[in-house]
């Protein structure tokens, strides 16, 4: 089957509205993507991010009109910016599996894997954890989770337990568990990410050993173990919330920083009474290393 899709370039308060009218116009989808390579690291928490000038792209059926659509748009919108229009042909594929195509097995500190299903690594003294993409938010390949892949597979994790603070895919979770933790907790503000932990732990059999929560359900104690990869900016308004988590002696892993946020953040920390190390940094973004005095 092949689809018409439709682009336009358009700003960030036009692109919301759009994309709603397309859809009311029959778009099967809608996706928004930067227009001009601006690179936006802090989106509030529950917001989408919409760049300040956006490409919207809807697919429609291919009996749809796209010059109707496009008319009917540039009406819907008189005076607001609609620019680079473009309409092509789409042929439909097996879209996941061309998404595995790029997807590969990842190997971290020496010992953990994360393969896609069919590409299961099963060597001595090897730890593979199976994720496929689709319901996932997030796989490894960014240097933030691979930074804290590292970190958990350097560590003996035997007996402990550990705390996945926006845990998303639960990849962090699950990978603590297959290296030897005891139990994990996963929290996440959006419940498709709970959805997509409860998955990946069932997927490599750690089902009974985690749980996973909304912020305001959860309420454990605290952790041996506590890792929070999102962003700089709520790391440091929730500082007070996630230090509380670490148990006395325990270790507290911060992600999804950039090179140059690092410092607030681990001042945030600091302020909490826990020793930060330096950070340890790939590409632009970094990892810091924090331990709560016994």
């Amino acid at each position: 089957m092949a689809w018409h899709q439709l682009s336009v370039v358009t700003d960030e308060h036009t692109a919301p509205e759009l994309s709603d009218f397309f859809s009311e116009l029959g778009a099967v989808s809608v996706t928004y993507s930067d227009a001009e390579d601006e690179p936006v690291y802090e989106p509030a928490i529950d917001q989408t991010q919409i760049w300040s000038n956006t490409r919207v792209t809807a697919l429609f059926e291919l009996d749809a009109d796209p010059d109707v659509v496009q008319t009917l748009v540039v009406n819907q919108f008189i005076g607001r910016p609609l620019q680079q229009w473009v309409t092509e042909v789409i042929q439909d594929q097996a879209w996941e599996r061309a998404w595995m195509e790029h997807f590969q097995p990842m190997q971290f500190a020496g010992k953990l894997w994360v393969c896609p299903s069919g590409q299961e690594v099963d060597d001595a003294g090897q730890v593979c954890m199976t994720l496929d993409p689709g319901l996932a938010f997030g796989t490894g390949t960014h240097p933030t989770t691979a930074l804290c892949l590292e970190w958990l597979a350097g560590q003996d994790l035997q007996q402990k337990v550990m705390i996945d603070y926006g845990c998303g895919s639960g990849i962090l979770a699950v990978a603590a568990l297959l290296l030897g933790a005891e139990h994990a907790h996963g929290v996440d503000i959006d419940p498709q990410a709970l959805t997509a932990t409860q998955y990946n732990a069932e997927k490599n059999r750690v089902l009974a050993r985690i749980s996973y929560y909304l912020p305001e359900q959860f309420a454990v104690a605290g952790a041996e173990i506590v890792v929070a990869n999102i962003l700089a900016k709520p790391l440091i308004e929730l500082s007070a919330v996630i230090a509380a988590l670490v148990k006395p002696g325990g270790r507290l892993i911060l992600s999804g920083i950039l090179n140059e946020q690092a410092q607030a953040v681990a001042e945030a920390y600091r302020a909490q009474g826990l020793t930060v190390a330096e950070p340890v940094s790939r590409e632009d973004w970094c990892r810091l290393d924090a331990e709560k005095p016994a």
